[in-house]
């Protein structure tokens, strides 16, 4: 199985790192460094599989890829 995408981006608001997982729905995490944002979403991301998993909820595969922009 191919692992999720993760982003991780600076929010202003929060001042702070926020990571997050589009695949699984409200799967985010905050962390004060993006190291630490990263370490927090994967927990949230085993926490997410697992409710998923007793609750016999169907788990997506992995489809979310970035844009990437390259300058012409």
């Amino acid at each position: 199985m191919k692992d999720y995408h993760i982003n991780i981006f600076y929010s202003t608001e929060d001042a702070g790192y926020i990571a997050d997982i589009p695949d699984l729905t409200y799967c985010s995490a905050f962390g004060n460094t993006p190291t630490e944002a990263l370490q927090a979403v994967l927990v949230a991301k085993t926490a997410w599989l697992e409710t998923a998993k007793a609750k016999q909820k169907p788990i997506p595969e992995p489809r979310y890829r970035p844009l990437i922009y390259q300058a012409a």
